[in-house]
């Protein structure tokens, strides 16, 4: 390795030490559909940006599902919510206390009956973020969207 190339690797492992640290924020909340307060305090760092209201729409949409199929509207249970903001992403990872939503459930399509009442939900958070991934239990889902 000749010095330039030695610098310029020693540049760049300085510039890795000095990059900001990015935290994880956690919220917890309730087991209630009272969400939209909680929507907007996780939103409150991205207000400005034009992709606002698909996300707003988004992470209410897994929350009530977290809420309703989750917890099975046990005012006992809670709903953990981390979220992390990156140059690039906006992460949420929301996480219910109940068995999980089995693979085989997570279809995102909309009903074959138009006049469904249910069964739009994972739909709708597919078309509203750019990634989304399950834990093995599937009871906590990663929502991300690129910036």
């Amino acid at each position: 390795m000749s010095f330039f190339q030695g610098k310029n690797l020693l540049n760049i492992f300085i510039n890795l030490l000095n990059r900001p640290t990015i935290n994880w924020s956690n919220f917890e909340l309730e087991s209630s559909l009272q969400l939209n307060d909680f929507v907007d305090l996780l939103l409150e760092p991205i207000k400005t940006s034009h992709y606002c209201y698909r996300i707003k729409l988004g992470l209410h949409e897994a929350l009530v599902n977290a809420v309703i199929h989750g917890n099975n509207l046990d005012p006992h249970k809670s709903i953990r919510v981390r979220r992390i903001i990156t140059p690039n992403w906006c992460v949420w990872q929301i996480q219910d206390q109940g068995t999980g939503l089995d693979t085989k459930k997570r279809i995102y399509k909309l009903p074959k009956k138009i006049s469904d009442i249910n069964g739009r939900g994972l739909y709708i958070i597919n078309e509203c973020f750019d990634d989304i991934r399950w834990s093995n239990r599937g009871n906590r889902l990663q929502l991300a969207l690129k910036r």
